[in-house]
């Protein structure tokens, strides 16, 4: 009699959640065959730039079919050898200044989100605060990305600017210094979770 009751049960809340409309939370993973992350830069000499070959990370999103309810987890990270230029001065150099020996990831982790926006279908702004962590140094940074939801997949993309100074990081030099890199650098992300 109990088990037919706890069938009842779960019948009755299966029917409900067919009716109404299914609310999913959904853990997932960087899907890194579909992800690309930039990091771009300049000098005195010329503009640079870097792809991240090495990555993963972890998201909890709450979605309503193609409708983005809540992100209640994100993180992501990078690993820091994994940036590459096509340059290997260069990449030495970055490694050197990134002490890439002793810190081998970055790592942005969400703390809060303060906003959800719908764009157009399946595509929605977020707004939110987390922590990045480079060198070893962790800061309070505000992010706002797009996530476009398709499929069980959540695809985020944007850019972030970082002043590399305010984590400890002396821009890079090269040939005895004649060539300075700028302070700040611009992350700009397309990174897929599934």
């Amino acid at each position: 009699m109990k088990s037919e009751i706890i069938k009842l049960g779960k019948n009755v809340l299966v029917a409900f959640l067919l009716v109404s409309g299914v609310l999913v939370a959904q853990e997932s993973k960087v899907n890194v065959k579909e992800s690309k992350l930039t990091v771009l830069g300049t000098s005195n000499l010329h503009d640079w730039h870097a792809n991240a070959e090495v990555m993963s990370g972890k998201g909890t999103f709450v979605s309503e079919g193609n409708t983005l309810k809540e992100v209640k987890s994100l993180n992501f990270v990078l690993t820091s050898e994994g940036l590459k230029s096509g340059k290997s001065g260069m990449d030495k150099n970055t490694y050197k200044a990134l002490k890439t020996e002793t810190y081998k990831n970055i790592e942005f982790k969400l703390l809060s989100v303060a906003k959800i926006t719908k764009k157009s279908e399946g595509v929605f702004a977020v707004e939110t605060q987390g922590n990045l962590t480079i060198c070893g140094v962790t800061k309070k940074v505000n992010q706002t990305f797009t996530v476009k939801v398709t499929g069980g997949k959540y695809l985020l993309s944007g850019k972030q600017t970082i002043d590399m100074t305010t984590y400890g990081i002396e821009p890079p030099t090269a040939l005895m210094g004649t060539i300075k890199t700028g302070k700040d650098v611009t992350a700009d992300f397309s990174v897929t979770y599934n």
